[in-house]
C-alpha cells in the first residue's frame, strides 16, 4: 500500500509517522481521522516489524470521511529525520503538519494551525503546547524551556539553548523543506526549526493541542536514553546528543549555502548558531574522555561565541571541583 507520487488536493497535508507503535497507533490515527478540515493525511511507517503498519493499513481501509488517506512504509528503517526527508516529496499540502503514531492530535489541531499560519504570514513554522501523558494515557509533569511567542534567529542564539521547535507539534510551510532538501543529521525538529528561521518567523501557540506521549519507546527516550543506568544513560546521550548537534550543523551549513542574498544581519545570526552547535559537540564529545584538560579547547571556543559564554563559564567553573560533583 506504499504511494510514490504527490497527489494534488487539500492545503494542508497530516505526516503521521511512526515506528513501532502497534499499541498506540489506532489513537493516533483516529486523531488525525478527528481533524475538523479536510486533509491530506499520510500514515508513513519506518519499516516497524511489530504490526504497525497493518494495523495502520486496517485502519485507513475502513476510514469513510472527508480527507484523503494513504499508508506507506519505508523498505528499510531510516531513522526519523531521513524518514522525513523520504515522506515530504508524496504529500502535496502548502501547510505541513507533523504527528506521532505515539501521540493523539485534538481534534481541531490542524484548524488552528491553519488559522494562525493565515493571520501570520511571516510565520514559517510553528508548534503548540501539549499535554503530556504516560504509556496508559494518564497526565505527567513535564516542562519545557519557555520561549517568546514569536521569534527568529536572534533569539536562537540569545537564549544560550540549542533549542528547537518541537517536533511532535510541529507544523511548517512546505518551502521550509523544498528549498532545501533532504534533512542532514539524525534529528528533524531542530534542523526544520532553523531553516524556517533562515526564511521567516518561528511561532509557538500557547494553546495545548496534542496529547504527548512519554514512554520508554519513544524517539525522546531512544535519544536521551531516559531508561537506562546512570552511566550508560550519560554516555549514550552524550554520543546522541554530539551526533545529533553534528547533524545539525552540518543542515544548517547546507542551508545557509543555498541562500547567497540571505540579509547580513539573519547570516550572521545563522553563523553564530552554527558555531554554538559545532562547539557544543566537541564540548561534549571532550566531557566523554579523560583527561579533563580536554575540555579546555572547546570552553575557550565557548566563553568567546556569542551564545555559550554563559554555558561555557559554567563548564569552567566544573574543571574546578572534583569529578564526582561536576558529574564528569
Amino acid at each position: 500500500m506504499a504511494a510514490d507520487a504527490r497527489p494534488a488536493g487539500h492545503r494542508v497535508s497530516v505526516l503521521l509517522l511512526c515506528f513501532r507503535d502497534a499499541e498506540y497507533i489506532e489513537q493516533a490515527v483516529r486523531g488525525a481521522f478527528a481533524q475538523t478540515v479536510p486533509c491530506e493525511i499520510l500514515i508513513s511507517n519506518d519499516a516497524s516489524d511489530d504490526g504497525t503498519y497493518e494495523r495502520a493499513c486496517e485502519l485507513a481501509a475502513g476510514y469513510r470521511g472527508p480527507h484523503s488517506v494513504r499508508v506507506r512504509c519505508n523498505q528499510r528503517n531510516l531513522g526519523v529525520a531521513a524518514h522525513v526527508s523520504a515522506a515530504m516529496p508524496q504529500v502535496s499540502g502548502e501547510i505541513i503538519v507533523m504527528m506521532a503514531g505515539d501521540d493523539v492530535s485534538h481534534p481541531d489541531r490542524v484548524e488552528r494551525v491553519l488559522q494562525a499560519f493565515d493571520m501570520n504570514p511571516e510565520v514559517t513554522a510553528l508548534d503548540t503546547a501539549f499535554e503530556a501523558i504516560d504509556a496508559r494515557g494518564m497526565p505527567v509533569a513535564m516542562h519545557l524551556p519557555q520561549r517568546r511567542e514569536r521569534f527568529g534567529l536572534e533569539f536562537f542564539v540569545s537564549s544560550g539553548r540549542l533549542l528547537g521547535l518541537l517536533g511532535a507539534t510541529l507544523a511548517f510551510r512546505r518551502e521550509v523543506f523544498d528549498v532545501f532538501g533532504a534533512i542532514r543529521g539524525p534529528i528533524e525538529d531542530n534542523a526544520l526549526s532553523l531553516r524556517a528561521a533562515l526564511l521567516g518567523d518561528c511561532l509557538r501557540l500557547r494553546e495545548p493541542l496534542v496529547r504527548y506521549r512519554q514512554h520508554g519507546g519513544s524517539v525522546s527516550s531512544g535519544v536521551f536514553a531516559r531508561e537506562e543506568p546512570k552511566a550508560a544513560a550519560r554516555r549514550r546521550r552524550y554520543e546522541r546528543t554530539i551526533g545529533f548537534y553534528r547533524g545539525t550543523a552540518d543542515d544548517l551549513e547546507h542551508c545557509l549555502a543555498q541562500l547567497p542574498d540571505l540579509p547580513a544581519e539573519r547570516r550572521a545570526n545563522a553563523r553564530d548558531i552554527l558555531a554554538m552547535y559545532r562547539i557544543e559537540a566537541d564540548a561534549r564529545e571532550a566531557m566523554l574522555q579523560a583527561p579533563r584538560t580536554a575540555w579546555i579547547g572547546p570552553i575557550l571556543r565557548g566563553l568567546r561565541q556569542r551564545g555559550l559564554r554563559r554555558k561555557s563559564a559554567e563548564r569552567a567553573l566544573k574543571l574546578l571541583l572534583p569529578r564526582r560533583w561536576a558529574g564528569g
